[in-house]
């Protein structure tokens, strides 16, 4: 490892003025189709019951869609609900805090249930910025461009149209709630670029903005004095006699007592499912990310759309193992840093597509051999000290503070030795299928965030995660706020749950497996690295 360093240290200064050409389209799907994980057929199933039946998903996923509802062995009184409200949020991360603020804004009655606590969501996790095109030189239309072929064409139009066209308005709500976006001695906010993007429109707050957007919407939800019931999740929803959603059955994470809440308008926005460790990969996400959404959904009878692809954020931490597929933010290729092999040779343009990105570094290790190993794995450097040899010293400390802490608890400082990575499990690309005004296909059931598929297509830029969170967040709330006026809840019922149960025996599927997940099962994992 240290001959290796010393081989990257003497070609620094050649490393930072030779950049790579970009790659074609061509060598770009030849290269995804050998290397990214979402293209390896023996690590994907057939869905055999549900709307998206006959559809790939992962295996993961397949047997949680698949799998038994907790509440078929439990007796479940739904005519004495625990809570009755206008609108029911599930989730406490960005999208359904945006949410929740604005249906209360609108004037209904909202409640909040996270089965962690508020905050507890890959929103905190988001380290690079926010993208919005509202600079002289940018466009929604750019941003469209932009986003629409990183995503290999295939986001569906109209929701990626409404988050460019929605997104200086979002970044400009966030600015007026208090958010602490970088900015120059003028009051101008500071934008970069990122992987992907032909205008500098990412926003950011140091490297640590979600964390801070987190923070200005918690403070809103709790200023507004809107009710939060916090270690609860949703364990199934409920229909009413018109197949409308009408609420959900909870479960409290510690005593596991369950609860009823009744809704006019129930909003999903559970977030990811990197926790689900997708063919073993590490994952950036937070302890909750368990497709908790997607499962509900699917039961009810609600598609899904791009159920079979994810993101592996190609910079993950690869060493030290106390810290293995934590996320390296984009951040640091935007500020000038390059992935660099263990020759000393850069191999790629540092601002590919994560997808494409992943891929190559997959394929250098793989392939190539020309990865290091780690405790863990594999990985191969970022050259991190190129930052402060293009913009100076301080560079990373006032730019990246967040990484620069976050290595030196491990004694490592990133300002002097490149740092070893590897592509982590980061962000779901697929999810519940919605219309532009967030409904699903279950009428009064509304979708925001990470629990949307279409809005990214089979791939997502650096950026357009926070963004859609508060878009579609804010979309979803002024949707619930909208309809539950003229909403007269029917009877509510559970007959989807028996009937899905019906669909998996006649399939013969004999998993009983609980579903959703909840949390992951870190004993399993332990026990089989063990063996």
């Amino acid at each position: 490892m240290l001959d290796s360093i010393a081989k990257v240290e003497a070609a620094r200064k050649d490393n930072i003025a030779a950049t790579p050409r970009r790659m074609t389209a061509e060598e770009k799907s030849d290269l995804l189709a050998k290397f990214h994980p979402d293209y390896r057929p023996d690590k994907f199933m057939s869905l055999s019951i549900g709307p998206n039946k006959g559809e790939k998903v992962p295996l993961e996923l397949g047997a949680l869609l698949q799998g038994r509802s907790r509440v078929l062995d439990l007796n479940v009184d739904l005519n004495h609900p625990d809570y009755d409200v206008d609108v029911l949020v599930i989730g406490g991360g960005g999208s359904g805090s945006s949410a929740a603020i604005e249906a209360h804004e609108a004037g209904a009655n909202v409640m909040m249930v996270t089965k962690l606590r508020i905050g507890d969501a890959n929103t905190m996790m988001a380290e690079g910025g926010i993208q919005a095109a509202d600079k002289e030189n940018d466009s929604p239309a750019q941003h469209y461009l932009d986003a629409f072929g990183g995503g290999h064409y295939a986001a569906v139009p109209e929701l990626l149209r409404k988050l460019v066209c929605d997104g200086p308005g979002a970044v400009q709500w966030l600015n007026k709630l208090g958010v602490m976006f970088d900015k120059d001695e003028n009051g101008v906010m500071i934008t970069t670029h990122g992987g992907g993007t032909s205008r500098k429109r990412m926003h950011a707050a140091k490297d640590y903005s979600g964390a801070e957007i987190m923070r200005t919407l918690r403070d809103e939800v709790l200023n507004r004095q809107i009710p939060v019931v916090d270690f609860t999740a949703a364990i199934e929803l409920i229909l009413d006699d018109k197949g409308r959603a009408a609420g959900a059955v909870l479960m409290n994470m510690e005593t596991e007592e369950i609860m009823v809440a009744r809704a006019k308008v129930v909003v999903i926005a559970t977030g990811g499912a990197g926790r689900m460790h997708y063919q073993g990969f590490p994952t950036s996400n937070h302890y909750g990310a368990t497709a908790d959404g997607l499962v509900l959904a699917y039961r009810a009878g609600a598609r899904l759309l791009y159920q079979d692809t994810l993101q592996y954020h190609p910079t993950g931490v690869a060493f030290p193992n106390q810290i293995f597929g934590a996320l390296v933010t984009e951040k640091v290729r935007s500020l000038g840093a390059k992935l660099v092999n263990r020759e000393g040779v850069v191999f790629m343009h540092p601002l590919e597509t994560r997808d494409v990105s992943a891929a190559s570094i997959i394929r250098e290790c793989n392939e190539r051999k020309l990865g290091l190993e780690t405790t863990d794995g594999l990985g191969l450097w970022l050259d991190t000290p190129m930052i402060e040899a293009i913009h100076g010293a301080g560079a990373i400390e006032k730019r990246i503070p967040a990484m620069l802490r976050m290595y030196s608890k491990y004694d490592m400082d990133i300002r002097e030795k490149p740092i070893l990575i590897y592509p982590t499990l980061h962000y779901q690309n697929g999810g519940i299928r919605i219309s532009a005004d967030g409904q699903s296909d279950i009428e009064n059931l509304l979708v925001a965030g990470e629990a949307v598929g279409g809005i990214h297509g089979r791939n997502r830029l650096m950026g357009n995660s926070l963004l859609d969170i508060i878009v579609f967040g804010r979309n979803a709330g002024q949707e619930a706020g909208r309809r539950y006026k003229n909403i007269t809840p029917g009877t509510p019922n559970l007959n989807h749950v028996d009937k899905y149960e019906s669909m998996r025996r006649e399939a013969g599927i004999e998993t009983a497996n609980a579903s959703p997940m909840l949390l992951p099962d870190y004993t399993r994992r332990r026990e089989a690295v063990a063996n």
